[in-house]
């Protein structure tokens, strides 16, 4: 049996519907926040409800939950699905609402979370690291709209995983309006050059990941140089490194960018270092341990 949160009160997965009327169905309009669960904790819970917040913010919308809510919300999620090793979403949405793109048109926000077992991805592919490709869809404007709202507005990034798809690739590479590199679909990137980290700064429209917040610490702490900064699609298809992170990635390395192999074409020891660091260090960024009968 699956349960989902929906507004006010758990019901199972076919009890889990939403108005055609619903703007986030009909329009986009609305937030998310993803979070990881490693052995029923929680992988920074505060730092992602606070982007949660900022999101509902940056686009004018009340969070329905109060902070202190969400923990438990979270934790009788996992216990009513069994989970220990899961990824949690939680989506805002701005609520039914007649035709209409106005906001005012929505009485109250609809609040949908849900959970979903995890499994760790495969050593072997940590070491081969993965394809990606350098697509022709370029990223939204931040003059257009903000990438720190984590919208539910996802088109930009679905066209670009098409292409990259297409190509045979695991995940795209996305440049801004400029050329300048900016993230893939759903993850951060970062290339290692001459012994220094490398990745993408705020100003070229990225979304400030939180674990690359963690990765840039991570790096510092074990005395890598880390530059934030504006880089050339070249740059990193000269990178002795290349790897990508976000929540379920953690930290997953780049082989190749369309038919170029990255160094050796394989992980490299930069980029194993800091994932060996990330699982170390899990313990300082993790909640309490989610306890409770599971529901039958």
């Amino acid at each position: 049996m699956t349960w989902i949160f929906l507004n006010d009160r758990f019901v199972e997965k076919e009890q889990a519907l939403i108005s055609v009327f619903d703007h986030g169905f009909l329009y986009g309009d609305g937030v998310y926040e993803t979070l990881r669960v490693y052995q029923g904790r929680i992988f920074l819970l505060e730092r992602h409800l606070a982007r949660l917040r900022q999101s509902c913010a940056l686009i004018g919308l009340t969070l329905p939950i109060k902070d202190d809510a969400w923990e438990a919300i979270l934790t009788e999620m996992l216990v009513r699905n069994g989970l220990e090793d899961a990824g949690l979403r939680l989506t805002i949405s701005r609520g039914e609402g007649e035709l209409g793109i106005d906001p005012g048109l929505c009485a109250r926000p609809t609040v949908v979370v849900m959970a979903k077992p995890l499994v760790p991805y495969p050593a072997r592919m940590r070491e081969q690291g993965v394809r990606l490709q350098l697509v022709s869809v370029r990223r939204n404007p931040q003059s257009a709209q903000s990438p720190q709202i984590k919208s539910l507005s996802f088109l930009n990034n679905i066209l670009a995983k098409q292409e990259a798809v297409q190509a045979g690739a695991y995940d795209a590479l996305m440049l801004n309006m400029d050329g300048h590199v900016t993230e893939c679909t759903t993850s951060n990137v970062f290339f290692v050059a001459n012994q220094r980290l490398h990745t993408p700064s705020v100003d070229c429209g990225i979304l400030e990941g939180i674990t690359r917040e963690v990765v840039i610490k991570l790096a510092r702490d074990l005395g890598i140089e880390v530059e934030e900064g504006a880089y050339a699609a070249e740059d990193v298809l000269q990178a002795d490194e290349c790897f990508m992170t976000n929540t379920g990635l953690e930290v997953m390395a780049v082989s190749e960018i369309g038919e170029d192999p990255i160094g050796q074409g394989k992980s490299g020891p930069i980029t194993m270092a800091l994932w060996r660091a990330f699982q170390e260090n899990l313990e300082r960024f993790l909640g309490p341990v989610v306890t409770g009968p599971r529901a039958s």
